[in-house]
């Protein structure tokens, strides 16, 4: 397994997706936040990054945080790291490659209300904008 530099597990992936360990996460599929398909699979090193992930997917499910490894080769996310977060302090990564179900987090403290929908806004107003742009 090749880990980005200073990637630590223990890795997460929130979702709304109903999986059990052993499952596999792959790229192919839509967004937590738009329908695009994209060829990448997204996790994070913090809980936080995995919270809102969780919180803002699409979907009718119950927000989950997995907690997952990596299968193969992975960096860092290019979309926060190299635009918003230099030296990737949100510890967010991508894969070409599956990531496998290793668990569940069972309690997590969500975001307010107020945090929400400030989020949500603020992804409607890049959607308004045309700023939405993934880099893929």
């Amino acid at each position: 397994m090749t880990y980005a530099i200073d990637a630590t597990p223990p890795f997460y992936h929130g979702t709304r997706a109903d999986l059990k360990p052993g499952d596999l996460l792959a790229p192919g599929f839509a967004s937590n936040y738009r329908e695009a398909k994209l060829s990448w699979i997204y996790f994070s090193a913090r809980l936080e990054s995995a919270i809102w992930g969780c919180e803002l997917a699409h979907g009718e499910g119950r927000e989950r945080i997995y907690i997952v490894e990596p299968t193969g080769a992975f960096v860092d996310d290019p979309n926060l790291t190299d635009t918003k977060f230099p030296g990737n302090p949100t510890q967010s990564y991508r894969s070409r490659e599956p990531l496998r179900v290793v668990g569940e987090v069972a309690t997590w403290q969500g975001h307010s209300p107020e945090q929400l929908q400030a989020m949500k806004d603020g992804l409607a107003r890049l959607t308004a904008e045309g700023r939405d742009h993934i880099i893929d």
